[in-house]
């Protein structure tokens, strides 16, 4: 049966052999290199004690070829795959994770580089149900394991770590843990947000907080109360609002403190997420106020839209693209027994000042 060439995928190198159409092995690379295929084959696996000329000679034809290695052919023998696990966790409808969403995107990007790919699942919000992490590596589906949105006694992390399977983490658990882990410092972040308020001549300012009990929740909010206290500011509960990452928690929370009265009323509202600034931003002109004259509002995350609204958020950026190459960097190692000189990377984020502060 022929093969039209039109339908073949671009990325998969065939060769001609006698007017059919085969794909290229590692005997052709060989052929190419003036080598054995098993020379070949050791140095793809970096197993090879071969002079550098020809390591270079063979990774020469493998360029030349396009060889790309036939990966199930190497599970089988091997008896593991070349796939990280990476748990999405069912949430509210309404809730979004924008910075788990650029994440996930960056991480993707440097595991291509080191030759795996990314197998998402799905897991709930039991923390404790660690079965299907138990499951994707008893089966040898995964080689290891990327792990988000993690919090006090996360428990797959503990299991991972009691188990020695390979992992590292976008988020803390507990400090005394040793895991291999990259985090954003929001506590910085937040105190920066109000040391910034606080320059612009601002006494009484307000939060959107999440519920307590998240830890990097705990420690934006910690922040908030380290700038509070460098200001000499006295913490007033009437000006912290709880609630999930949504536009209305932001609508909701604002609406209340501008009822407040005039003494107590905020100038400035610092928001957990950009999202819930959006909803404060919307209460202050629903109150027939102006954003960034009488009630400054900042957000954190600086998503993308924040330089689009009207007026313009200030916001924290945090570095997730450096957070995404950090980790999987941390689990390649893991994989392949190399040293790990520091386990744990705190990452400071960057306030971004903009109109509506």
């Amino acid at each position: 049966m022929s093969i039209n060439k039109a339908n073949v995928r671009p990325n998969v190198r065939l060769m001609e052999f006698g007017g059919n159409l085969a794909r290229v092995t590692l005997k052709d690379v060989a052929a190419k290199a003036g080598v054995s295929y098993q020379t070949v084959s050791k140095v793809l696996n970096k197993k090879a004690n071969v002079s550098a000329e020809t390591e270079a000679r063979i990774m020469a034809a493998i360029n030349e070829l396009d060889y790309k290695p036939d990966i199930s052919a190497r599970n089988l023998r091997t008896g593991s795959s070349n796939l990280i696990g990476y748990a999405w966790r069912l949430g509210e409808e309404d809730v979004t994770h924008p910075i788990l969403d650029r994440f996930l995107s960056s991480a993707a990007q440097v595991v291509e580089k080191h030759n795996y790919h990314l197998l998402t699942f799905l897991i709930g919000q039991d923390d404790y149900d660690v079965s299907t992490y138990e499951t994707l590596f008893a089966r040898k589906q995964v080689r290891g394991f990327i792990l988000a949105d993690t919090n006090h006694n996360d428990a797959r992390i503990e299991y991972l770590i009691k188990n020695n399977i390979p992992f590292a983490s976008f988020g803390r658990a507990n400090d005394s843990w040793d895991y291999c882990w990259a985090d954003v410092d929001g506590r910085y972040g937040l105190k920066s947000i109000v040391n910034h308020l606080v320059s612009r001549g601002h006494q009484r300012i307000g939060l959107i907080s999440w519920p307590a009990g998240s830890r990097s929740g705990d420690e934006r909010f910690q922040g908030y109360l380290d700038g509070l206290t460098e200001a000499n500011l006295q913490l007033d509960q009437d000006l912290i609002v709880y609630g999930s990452n949504t536009t209305e928690t932001g609508f909701r929370a604002v609406t209340q403190m501008l009822a407040l009265p005039d003494s107590k009323r905020p100038t400035a509202v610092a928001c957990f997420t950009d999202a819930m600034a959006v909803g404060a931003m919307n209460a202050v002109r629903a109150a027939g106020l102006t954003v960034g004259k009488d009630v400054a509002i900042t957000g954190y995350d600086d998503d993308p839209m924040a330089e689009y609204l009207h007026p313009t958020l200030t916001s924290v950026r945090q570095p997730i693209p450096r957070i995404g190459q950090v980790i999987v960097d941390l689990l390649h190692k893991q994989i392949n027994g190399e040293p790990i000189q520091q386990k744990g990377h705190l990452l400071k984020p960057e306030i971004m000042i903009r109109q509506s502060s």
